[in-house]
């Protein structure tokens, strides 16, 4: 059997008579989609080495550095590529064999590589047990979104250092964990949706 909503009948203050329809409050499932995170989302490791392979040929590798896999949002902008770039580049996750301090070097002061691997994946939802990645951006649009972030990382570190994967190919990633150190990392759209969740909250 199915429920019609609840459909308040208040007087209106202004015309006597009339009659003004008001929407129940939304439910708990209606905020929490209401209030999910969107941005750009990244997976850091922390890697002794690290290589991409397609079709059995090693497309990409590094030494020493970061594996960085990212998940591309459909509504990421160019203002979460740059805070994910800059944010990457920057997390102290290495010794400094100089003091002997543990998380006080960035990859780039280190001079070791990073090698980026898009992944939609990342913005996979459970539907029962099968898997959902409609809130990923389609991949006409991702894959030169996704060359533009690899283009930022060139430009701010170097283009040397840099390495990604083959957008939309069947890749094998293989890695050498180092620690193991493993950050997750949204952009600065979290930030915007975790003020709107408040501001909602507070409603």
């Amino acid at each position: 059997m199915y429920s019609l909503p609840t459909l308040t009948l208040r007087s209106s203050g202004t015309l006597p008579g009339c009659v003004r329809f008001t929407q129940p409050p939304p439910s708990a499932a209606t905020k929490r989609r209401r209030l999910q995170i969107r941005a750009m989302r990244a997976v850091v490791q922390r890697v002794a080495s690290a290589s991409v392979e397609v079709e059995g040929r090693t497309v990409s590798e590094i030494g020493p550095g970061l594996l960085f896999f990212v998940g591309i949002h459909e509504s990421d902008t160019d203002s979460d590529a740059d805070y994910i770039c800059r944010k990457v580049l920057n997390m102290r996750l290495f010794t400094n064999e100089s003091t002997g301090r543990g998380w006080d070097q960035n990859v780039m002061q280190k001079n070791h590589g990073v090698l980026l691997v898009s992944q939609f994946t990342l913005y996979g939802f459970l539907k029962g047990n099968k898997p959902d990645f409609h809130v990923a951006m389609p991949p006409q649009k991702a894959k030169p979104f996704y060359e533009s972030l690899v283009e930022r990382f060139r430009k701010a570190y170097s283009p040397d250092a840099v390495k990604d994967g083959l957008f939309g190919a069947m890749m094998k990633v293989n890695l050498v964990n180092d620690g193991p150190v493993t950050m997750q990392l949204d952009s600065l759209q979290s930030t915007r949706n975790a003020q709107t969740a408040a501001e909602e909250s507070e409603k």
